[in-house]
Order: structure tokens, then C-alpha cells, then sequence
């Protein structure tokens, strides 16, 4: 019996760090980050507030330039999820700039892309 409660114990010890990394929040419906969405430090943002030992290697990160949503969850280790959370609640707090991903050129239409060569070759001569 007591070995059964070690055995319980073990199984749930890996989930609490990252319920405490949330403080036990959701992704807000407005935080809805991609993975390539970009996020780079507010300016002055690493010297205003007491971090938590994640959100310190957060800032750490993206203090000198824009890194994705992926990238900052591969270099801390965390699960995208949890990133995700951590993200939202520090934008939140204004420590962090937020930009969508450049949408996805749209295909380009042949006919006119070959209008557009051959008047190039009329007024140019090629």
C-alpha cells in the first residue's frame, strides 16, 4: 500500500512545476500564438518587475531581437502550451512585444505575371 502512494506520488511530481510556471491559468482566447508568432522585450522591460525564474529566461532571450513562439519554447525547455501561457501573462504586464507571423504570400497569378514580362520586353527590347 505504501509502495502504491510512492508510485502515485512520482506520477503527479512532474506536473506541479508546470502549474506553478501558469500560476494554474489558461491561454486567454485573445493570446492565441502561433508558432511562428514573433515576441521581442518592451523597452526598459527587464529591469521593471520581479520575474519568475522562467520569465527572467524569457526576457534573457528575446531581450536583443525577435525569436518565435517555437523557438523561445525550445530554448527554455517548456512545453509549447506552457510557453504559450507564460507569454501571454507577460505581455500582459507589458514586458513583451507581440507580432503576428507575415502571412503566407498568396499565389501569383501567371497570366498577368506574363503580361507584365512581355510588356517589359516590348518597352525594353529583350
Amino acid at each position: 500500500m505504501h509502495e502504491e502512494q510512492d508510485q502515485e506520488l512520482e506520477l503527479t511530481s512532474d506536473l506541479v512545476p508546470l502549474f506553478v510556471i501558469t500560476n494554474g491559468r489558461e491561454l486567454p482566447p485573445e493570446h492565441q500564438y502561433s508558432h511562428t508568432t514573433l515576441v521581442t522585450a518592451q523597452e526598459g522591460a527587464h529591469a521593471a518587475r520581479t520575474l519568475s525564474p522562467e520569465a527572467r529566461a524569457v526576457m534573457g532571450l528575446v531581450a536583443e531581437g525577435y525569436l518565435s513562439v517555437a523557438e523561445v519554447a525550445g530554448y527554455t525547455r517548456l512545453p509549447l502550451g506552457v510557453v504559450r501561457i507564460l507569454l501571454a501573462q507577460m505581455e500582459e504586464s507589458g514586458l513583451l512585444l507581440v507580432r503576428k507571423p507575415v502571412p503566407r504570400v498568396e499565389r501569383a497569378d501567371r497570366e498577368l505575371l506574363s503580361a507584365v514580362l512581355d510588356g517589359l520586353k516590348t518597352r525594353f527590347g529583350a
